[in-house]
């Protein structure tokens, strides 16, 4: 499924990237959302040239509106997603669907991603996103990730159709759709990784949905986490390793929902005593007074997380059970 809105300068790109697949049988569901320059006309030029593409459109029902219209009018059993904006490598969808046919207990995958722009290099920390998102090749370290940040790129995905209708599809709200899709297979049972390839080329420009929607805010990125982490932890109390931005705002988000915040920890002993938020600030080795806590690590300094997670194994703790890394 391919969403298109106000696309005319890179349309022929993407779509002749995915007319270029190793794979060639499949239909390409090419969605108009209410374009007001040529691409729906282009669409219309390409389609007539190659009877796999057909078109869509709506009247600008945005992009969950289009997946989910796209959903509802596609036929095969497996759904690929796919940006106007950005490029598929030749052998993304073969070499998708082998990694779903060799892996059949998962629910999709999304492939490693090369990110671009036009005009200077992306920036380093949208670089190390992509690393990031390009090391998730295994069910275990997309669910042990899933809530530091959105651990699959969304136009790279390949997807169960089953599984994807059988949790409700895309949801349209005050949060980033793809980011609380992931959580909601994750939490459903199903599960997820990336093939361990660079198949999809990720255009950034200044424009781009995520930097220009407030549903994807760094704000609304801390409240998807609180209502799925509110949910898991249920009635155990909370400890947050770090008084950082994020680990402030997540007190307040998991607060709010009536999870208890047991306590901070820091290192930096100037802070250890003070309260935040009602809670205390206390060192590490503190931990083992708290009782039965579970473990926030709110910190996303370089390195720090792997240190966190290297401390807390190192004192009998597991990952999943007893913390979670969420920075």
């Amino acid at each position: 499924m391919l969403p298109a809105k106000n696309a005319q300068a890179t349309i022929d790109a993407a779509v002749g990237s995915l007319l270029l697949q190793t794979l060639s049988d499949f239909e390409l569901l090419a969605i108009d959302d209410g374009s007001t320059d040529g691409t729906r006309r282009r669409l219309e030029q390409l389609a007539a040239e190659d009877t796999r593409v057909r078109v869509l459109s709506t009247s600008g029902l945005g992009l969950v509106g289009a997946l989910t219209m796209g959903l509802e009018a596609a036929r095969a059993p497996l759904i690929a997603r796919m940006d106007a904006d950005d490029e598929s490598h030749p052998e993304r969808l073969e070499r998708s669907v082998r990694w779903l046919e060799a892996h059949p207990q998962l629910g999709g995958v999304g492939t490693g991603v090369e990110i671009f722009r036009d005009d200077r290099p992306p920036s380093p920390n949208l670089t190390a996103y992509g690393h990031w998102l390009s090391s998730l090749t295994t069910p275990e370290s997309v669910f042990r990730d899933r809530f530091i940040e959105s651990p699959l790129c969304h136009p790279s995905v390949l997807l169960k159709r089953d599984v994807v209708e059988a949790v409700g599809g895309w949801r349209d709200g005050d949060f980033p759709e793809d980011w609380e899709l992931w959580l909601r297979l994750l939490e459903a049972g199903h599960r997820l990784a990336c093939v361990p390839e660079i198949l999809h080329r990720w255009r950034d420009s200044d424009h781009r949905l995520t930097r220009t929607d407030p549903r994807y805010r760094w704000a609304q990125h801390v409240r998807l986490k609180a209502d799925y982490l509110a949910r898991q932890l249920a009635e155990v109390p909370v400890v947050l390793w770090g008084a950082t931005r994020t680990g402030r705002a997540l007190s307040v988000a998991l607060t709010a929902k009536g999870t208890r915040i047991a306590a901070f920890v820091e290192l930096d002993p100037r802070k250890i005593g003070q309260r935040i938020h009602g809670a205390p600030v206390v060192a590490p080795d503190a931990l083992d007074s708290l009782g039965a806590v579970h473990v926030l690590s709110c910190v996303a300094a370089k390195g720090a997380r792997e240190d966190i997670r290297l401390w807390m194994v190192a004192h009998g703790r597991e990952e999943g059970r007893d913390f979670t890394a969420v920075a």
